[in-house]
């Protein structure tokens, strides 16, 4: 576990106004514990201004409460993007979805928890302090279904070398890092995610990080 700041600075990302005043409330009322340092109504926006900050800004969040379904650019992909920028944000996803679906692509794109947005107040500060210690806080029913999809594992239909570039993908990494990592080139990137792709059935790359996260296949 890493240490837990003395007060946790957090952000919200949430496009529901009444939603997003109830969560600024929420901490409010743990002045000991939590602050908020930044509450946007748009992934793009929250996006716009926490990307473009330094690493040692003040005011960069420890941890974000990301929203999944929203206008234009989704929690989901603001997840990554934001990831991508600053590793050191942990990100809890907080929204009504607890499809498969939502869940492991919301993993997939570096969230460190998962709640659903009926979570009590206490719960959800006490997430906030968990994910800032290093843990991976998830809502009862969101972890039964991480825990059944470690139960029941269908043989993987995909090759060694399928599988190591959808994990690469699942690691954030661009086709041509990819590329670049195994000593192939990115044409033989794209015809072995062509393979997976119909060995899946899917015809994302999204969608295939997602099935072979949950069936365990990376």
């Amino acid at each position: 576990m890493t240490s837990r700041p003395s007060v946790i600075r957090v952000a919200l990302v949430e496009d529901d106004p009444d939603i997003r005043t109830g969560l600024e409330a929420i901490l409010r009322d743990e002045p000991s514990r939590v602050r908020c340092v930044g509450s946007y109504p748009s992934a793009v926006d929250a996006i716009a201004d926490l990307v473009t900050k330094e690493d040692s800004h003040p005011e960069l969040p420890d941890v974000v409460l990301m929203d999944i379904e929203m206008p234009g650019t989704d929690g989901i992909e603001a997840t990554k993007q934001l990831r991508a920028g600053h590793s050191s944000i942990d990100v809890i996803m907080l929204t009504v979805r607890e499809d498969d679906d939502a869940v492991f692509r919301s993993l997939c794109a570096g969230a460190v928890g998962y709640l659903v947005k009926t979570t009590s107040p206490a719960r959800l500060i006490d997430a906030v302090a968990e994910a800032a210690e290093g843990g991976s806080p998830l809502s009862p029913s969101i972890a039964r279904r991480v825990t059944r999809s470690f139960q029941a594992v269908a043989p993987s239909p995909l090759t060694d070398r399928e599988t190591e570039i959808l994990r690469h993908l699942c690691e954030g990494k661009s086709y041509k890092e990819i590329a670049a990592d195994l000593f192939i080139s990115e044409r033989t990137v794209h015809s072995h995610l062509k393979n997976v792709y119909r060995k899946l059935e899917v015809h994302s790359k999204t969608e295939a990080m997602a099935r072979a996260m949950k069936e365990r296949w990376v």
